[in-house]
């Protein structure tokens, strides 16, 4: 795999020489890294490429907006030992390492991953990994784990093998989750023997991050085949981006690409208040009415919630538009359909079928 970094982007053609220098002020602040995969997506021609915009730096991300914060959904607060957030009572995340194959620019956690992060917190060490494992195994009300970070498909296989043993022994936990960007980003890390160690008598689900529909690349489509062929159930998350999926025809795009693809779905993202990262912020009334459009027009398997989580660690709302409006009688609703038509609920005098 080749990897780029901040002073490469020259080189590699995917910014011009006057922007060195923005690129290099931001990378002192924000870790910067590219695969080989996504750089052969960026058209370098089109200074609005929304493969661009989600992997390199802008000199917008210098500019930090009153309401952004270094924690924008509160991990620390709800973070007991290292490596672990127990944010909800049934599920927990852990985190064995804060590093990943790329860095997307819009990321709630850029000032913990990769090169700005402090050494000693990039990669769980035994004990720390140890003292994650038996918080687990001390709190039965534990049913899942989301194994987060960073990306854990940067560990060996070796690794994850051990912790899905480790996880598939504790009688209490059910599920055992991943949250990647590999498969997309870096596709030729899921080889076999990746595929094999996520291998368990206990329910294993892989979730990918996939934003535009350029990034369901062939080699994308294949390494998520080896998932799905072994039986792994494959849902996705998006963010919301302004520049990038703004748009109901790319975002009808990118879900149906993933359910051809066997994934469903899974949640779409309003874009944290991390700093830097205002430039990427969409109005929520208008990520509502992007989410309405696709009501109707595309199947129910390609529809994610959409999906704010809270400032400050109070977790994940749905943001949907209401379809449903009470009247002032009690019992009766207007009820809007995909097109925007009004309808009462339950119908008047036998309102006739829309056939």
């Amino acid at each position: 795999m080749l990897t780029l970094r901040a002073a490469d982007l020259v080189e590699a053609g995917l910014i011009p020489p006057e922007r060195a220098d923005e690129v290099r002020r931001v990378a002192e602040r924000f870790s910067v890294a590219l695969t080989e995969d996504v750089a052969a997506l960026i058209d370098p021609a089109d200074p609005a490429d929304p493969i661009a915009v989600q992997f390199v730096p802008s000199a917008a991300e210098l500019h930090t907006a009153p309401e952004e914060r270094a924690d924008p959904i509160g991990d620390e607060r709800w973070s007991p030992v290292p490596g672990i957030v127990h944010r909800y009572p049934d599920r927990v995340l852990l985190k064995p390492l804060l590093l990943c194959p790329v860095y997307c620019r819009y990321c709630f956690r850029r000032e913990q991953v990769g090169g700005r992060a402090a050494v000693d917190r990039t990669v769980l060490g035994r004990a720390a990994l140890d003292r994650a494992f038996a918080y687990i195994r001390e709190h039965p009300e534990i049913w899942e784990v989301i194994v987060t970070g960073g990306d854990p498909f940067l560990l060996s296989p070796r690794r994850v093998a051990a912790i899905v043993r480790t996880l598939e022994a504790i009688p209490h936990v059910a599920v055992i989750r991943f949250h990647t960007r590999v498969p997309v980003v870096d596709p030729g890390r899921v080889r076999p023997v990746l595929v094999a160690a996520l291998d368990s008598i206990k329910a294993v689900y892989v979730v990918i991050h996939a934003n535009h529909p350029r990034e369901l690349t062939p080699a994308a489509r294949l390494a998520v085949a080896r998932l799905t062929r072994a039986g792994i159930p494959l849902l996705a998350q998006s963010v919301l981006l302004r520049g990038v999926n703004d748009d109901a025809t790319v975002l009808e795009a990118l879900f149906r690409g993933l359910v051809a693809m066997r994934v469903k779905p899974y949640y779409l993202h309003h874009p944290d208040l991390a700093r830097g990262t205002a430039h990427f912020r969409v109005p929520i009334n208008a990520g509502q009415n992007l989410v309405a459009a696709l009501r109707g027009p595309v199947s129910g398997l390609c529809q994610p919630t959409y999906v704010l989580d809270i400032p400050g660690g109070w977790g994940k709302v749905p943001l949907g538009r209401g379809a449903a409006i009470p009247t002032a009688e009690p019992g009766r609703w207007l009820v809007e359909d995909g097109a925007g038509r009004v309808h009462a609920y339950p119908p008047e005098g036998g309102e006739p079928d829309a056939g």
